[in-house]
């Protein structure tokens, strides 16, 4: 071999060398960035896994916390009736026969009964003299009379709002048309 075969087999074999170490840098990087990747694909998923059930048990929660709202709702109500209900046990159990004093305790025990109600925002709806409202009164019967028509005129029973939502509509008679 001559001598310049030499020098290019050498630099043949220098460049396949040089080749080979970018091959396997390359491969060795390409190695790396897989491994990266997967870890942080892996990293990714168990985030995903950790916001599901993170999401689960809030609603859960929620869906508890719903129940017991909705199963305690009443309690402050239930809690203010008591001392009514004791009232009007009371008033049963008197022997003395005395009517006013019967008369008088009737009437605390519709304060205590009304303040309980005021407590709850349960209000009373008692339309006389005023204009019929569809959405506040059910109307009985028309009746002839002075006022104008479609006026409450008489209040068969009274209605009654929960926080500004109607529970029971007030039944009325209303003015005829003259």
């Amino acid at each position: 071999m001559s001598n310049e075969n030499v020098q290019e087999q050498t630099n043949l074999d220098a460049a396949a060398e040089a080749a080979e170490a970018v091959v396997e840098s390359t491969e060795n990087s390409l190695e790396a960035q897989l491994a990266a990747a997967t870890a942080d694909i892996e990293k990714a998923r168990q985030d995903v896994l950790y916001a599901k059930a993170e999401a689960e048990n809030n609603r859960r929660r929620s869906l508890e916390e719903v129940d017991k709202a909705r199963k305690f709702a009443v309690e402050k109500f239930a809690i203010e009736l008591l001392a009514v209900k004791d009232s009007l046990e009371m008033a049963l159990a008197d022997q003395t026969g005395e009517v006013e004093a019967l008369k008088n305790g009737v009437e605390l025990t519709l304060r205590q009964l009304t303040a309980a109600f005021e407590k709850s925002q349960l209000t009373e709806i008692n339309p006389m003299g005023d204009k019929l409202d569809p959405h506040k009164h059910q109307a009985i019967s028309m009746v002839p009379s002075d006022a104008e028509a479609n006026t409450v005129v008489q209040v068969m029973q009274k209605g009654y709002e929960l926080a500004g939502r109607v529970i029971r509509p007030a039944m009325v008679m209303v003015a005829a048309a003259k």
